[in-house]
């Protein structure tokens, strides 16, 4: 009776899915060719993806027409759609922007994450008569101005204390109506007595000349510094014509003022003006991308954002939402955007560069630079706060980047040494966690092979390794990595086949020249990314068996040097022989000291040997 229930039950599953597979394609049938926003529902109506389209029955076909064995991600996805629905809007930047909106607002799971959740400060003139000018972290719509947001508030205090060292404005709150004002309501204050505010609130200032000083901080707060170094340069040779040389000083300190903050900016250069910067650098989770304003050949902003992954999404994809979420957040109106690479989709009114030279490569190179910095900062961010979080980053992608069925927590190299055939050595360098775990390092004299044989070298110890780790039950590790090519990793692995370790352990080989990665069973190599941290790894273990094998080589032909100099002479051991070029720095001084000095060293009875050795009548 319990399988006939299981079976009707799988019944019912399978009629759900089908009548889930044909609701979705019948949807997709009238999904239209515009523009537009798609949406994807699971089984409990949650929404659990947003995404745009220039067209929307192209775009949301390819999801259910395409081989998704390529990306085990969308797979899942596409496994979970139970509803589809859209909106249809006029252009594509249209569907850009309400496909940033809705991600923003319900966060669907499937979805880039913007990891930014900071409230950014504001430069605020208010909606009043004789309007105020501070920061804050809130807008409020009111009808006042805000101008920002400041991704750094050093940068809005700076321009904040340029304004107050320029204008005199009023900081208090009260309600300077004309009534009020004419009426006589209000007295000057301390703040007009040391020279802060003219007191437009007993009339000594116009509301005229008042407005005439807000719309210069206006230019200065968007960066139209030069707007507003012009026309106080004109009212400066006004005053001079009149002989006001009183009113003329204080025009001149304020434009020396606009002139010394502009040089605390980035200078780029004077023909740049009004210009968006974007760069970005990803990896397997995440992306970053940096944003710079560049107004007046100055760079008056910049901004990096975290951006974490969900459909491997490409860097085409998720730069063209950056630009869409930073443009809107930071209230952009530039015509012109520098970035990296094409951008497919059209943005109204905006030319995208990707310059090959010049001032403006030169801005795209700095905006690389701080995308790069912020994510090395990162990086090391999360090895101080929670190393064994960055390991284990390190070690998922050094298994899918080798293809291995574990992490590889414990690995071992091994590495041939030898000198035209002679004194021939090997050495293993072992890492436990993507450090080196130098306690486990070992050395092998070469003991079966004859000659300069680094195939032969490199079964024999793989053999004579893993024969000890059987026999003592030692763990395995999770990966072997040998310093060679396809020669020496297919000798290795007939010591593996012959232990019946084969499939039990991965194994690589990597070839120094072009750093090559070979596995076994395939001719063709594999190139991983320069700055893949996979590859930083193997590198740093195999320069440590390379420096660790040379150490022992050098050791071993030393001693054999010794061998074949002295300790031929019959009763000098290597000992003695050590002793005597201690002392005597050399082989040929030693045949040249009397009986006398050799006794001193090694006693008279070696003494009288060495010397009747080198000196016989």
């Amino acid at each position: 009776m319990p399988k006939a229930d299981e079976a009707e039950r799988g019944r019912v599953r399978s009629k759900t899915s089908l009548e889930k597979s044909e609701n979705i394609l019948h949807i997709i049938r009238t999904l239209p060719d515009n523009p537009g926003v798609y949406q994807y529902y699971d089984v409990e109506g949650k929404i659990i993806y947003v995404g745009k389209a220039k067209n929307l029955k192209k775009r949301v076909s390819s999801y259910f027409n395409k081989d998704q064995s390529e990306n085990g991600k969308t797979q899942v996805l596409v496994k979970k759609i139970a509803d589809i629905k859209f909106i249809i809007v006029d252009t594509e930047i249209d569907a850009l922007l309400l496909e940033n909106n809705l991600i923003k607002k319900y966060q669907p799971r499937y979805n880039v994450l913007l990891k930014d959740d900071k409230t950014y400060p504001w430069i605020c003139i208010k909606n009043e008569p004789f309007p105020r000018v501070f920061s804050t972290r809130y807008l409020v719509k009111d009808g006042s101005q805000y101008f920002g947001p400041f991704a750094s508030v050093k940068v809005m205090n700076m321009v904040l204390d340029l304004i107050k060292q320029l204008y005199k404005l009023r900081n208090c709150n009260l309600k300077l109506t004309n009534g009020n004002i004419s009426s006589n309501k209000f007295k000057v204050c301390l703040e007009y007595h040391i020279g802060n505010c003219k007191a437009p609130c007993v009339g000594k200032e116009t509301e005229e000349e008042y407005d005439q000083t807000i719309a210069e901080i206006k230019e200065i707060v968007k960066g139209n510094i030069n707007t507003v170094a012009r026309h106080l340069k004109a009212l400066l040779q006004q005053y001079i014509e009149k002989l006001e040389f009183e009113n003329a000083h204080i025009i001149k300190e304020k434009i020396d003022l606009l002139e010394k903050f502009q040089t605390r900016s980035t200078v780029v250069s004077p023909t740049i003006n009004n210009v968006d910067v974007f760069s970005i650098v990803t990896d397997e989770k995440t992306g970053y991308v940096n944003f710079l304003k560049v107004m007046n050949g100055a760079i008056i902003q910049g901004h990096t954002i975290e951006m974490i992954k969900k459909l491997d999404e490409s860097p085409e994809e998720l730069l063209t939402l950056a630009i869409a979420e930073l443009r809107e957040r930071f209230s952009s109106d530039s015509k012109e955007i520098i970035v990296p690479f094409t951008i497919e989709t059209e943005f109204p009114g905006i030319e995208f560069t990707i310059p090959q030279r010049g001032d403006k490569k030169h801005l795209l190179e700095l905006s690389e630079r701080n995308v790069e910095y912020y994510k090395r900062e990162k990086v090391k961010q999360e090895s101080l706060v929670d190393p064994e979080r960055h390991t284990k980053r390190i070690l998922e992608q050094m298994k899918k980047d080798l293809h291995l069925s574990e992490e590889p927590r414990h690995i071992e190299c091994f590495d041939n040494s030898n000198f035209q055939g002679a004194y021939p050595v090997a050495a293993m360098t072992v890492f436990k966690d993507t450090k080196p775990s130098k306690k486990e390092y070992r050395h092998f004299n070469i003991k079966t092979v004859e000659g300069p044989d680094d195939f032969a070298s490199m079964e024999e110890v793989i053999y004579r390794r893993y024969k000890r780790v059987i026999e003592e039950k030692l763990p395995l590790p999770q990966l072997i990595v040998i310093d060679g090519g396809k020669g020496q990793l297919s000798s290795a692995l007939e010591s593996l086949d012959k232990l019946g370790l084969r499939g039990k352990v991965g194994i690589i080989g990597i070839a120094k020249k072009l750093e090559e990665i070979y596995f076994p069973n395939d001719s063709i190599p594999m190139y991983l990314d320069k700055r893949s941290e996979t590859l930083k790894i193997i590198q740093q273990i195999r320069d440590e068996a390379h420096r660790f094998g040379i150490t022992h080589h050098r050791s071993k032909r030393d001693k054999g040097t010794l061998k074949t100099e002295l300790t031929e002479i019959k009763g000098i051991s290597t000992t003695t022989a050590e002793k005597l070029l201690s002392h005597f720095k050399s082989v040929k001084n030693v045949k040249e000291a009397n009986e006398v000095e050799l006794a001193e060293i090694i006693g008279k009875a070696k003494g009288k040997i060495v010397f009747e050795k080198y000196n016989k009548v």
